[in-house]
């Protein structure tokens, strides 16, 4: 049996306008009354996203002062994961064909996400994603779960699928992000690094993933092709 272990936000979500809507409150909510500020365009915040510049540094560069740029970071923490925003979530193009693709090929499906139950539950029912991934494919945080940080906690939420889960012949990881590199590479699991989610490419490469592609769809394609033995070293990062 072959099994992909998907990150759910990057990969299948773009979660790109929440947070750009969260910065756009949190810059309105900190400025004071009548202060010149520097309005970020979209494009311009996430690729300070993308390249995992501090959330101080991007208050800085909006024209926060020190002390703002501290109550910047605290309320967009406390704001980015609230109901609110999750409805500016959406699918990434051509994703939820490619889930439908891979479940028709009859490989093993699975959603690993730092997302809780209910913001996971959220999605699912928005956009009718529960036919692709069963209950018991699904690994995320409980509702109560404490974070520490993503790249400690993940490898963690990996350890616990790979106890549960029946045994693969072979198993793949897509993820976005440093935490799912760790996560893949601790368990010595084959790893795709996607560019369509939070991280840039300079920014993965850090972390050393098998492969880089634009996008959960070129990486699928690239399972696809390693069942007719095509070793990974012949697609390897560029």
């Amino acid at each position: 049996m072959l099994r992909l272990i998907t990150d759910f936000d990057g990969p299948i979500m773009d979660v790109s306008e929440r947070y750009y809507q969260v910065y756009l409150f949190c810059l309105e909510k900190t400025k004071r009354p009548g202060q010149p500020v520097r309005q970020l365009s979209k494009a311009e915040f996430w690729q300070m996203k993308r390249s995992h510049l501090p959330e101080r540094d991007i208050a800085l560069r909006s024209g926060l002062d020190e002390a703002q740029a501290q109550e910047f970071s605290q309320l967009r923490r406390k704001t980015v994961h609230t109901e609110p925003y999750f409805q500016y979530d959406k699918p990434i193009p051509g994703a939820l064909d490619v889930l439908t693709k891979v479940q028709q090929a009859g490989i093993d499906l699975v959603v690993m996400t730092m997302r809780r139950v209910w913001e996971l539950d959220y999605a699912f029912e928005r956009y009718d994603l529960g036919k692709f991934f069963p209950e018991n494919r699904c690994y995320c945080l409980s509702n109560d779960y404490i974070k520490t940080r993503d790249i400690d906690d993940k490898p963690l939420l990996m350890k616990r699928a790979l106890a549960e889960l029946p045994p693969a012949a072979d198993t793949w990881m897509v993820g976005d992000t440093e935490a799912d590199i760790t996560a893949a590479k601790r368990h010595g699991i084959k790893m795709i690094a996607v560019e369509s989610g939070i991280r840039d490419r300079t920014q993965l490469k850090l972390y050393q993933p098998d492969l880089i592609v634009p996008n959960l769809s070129t990486a699928v394609d690239i399972i696809f092709q390693s069942k007719t033995s095509v070793p990974v070293s012949s697609v390897a990062i560029r």
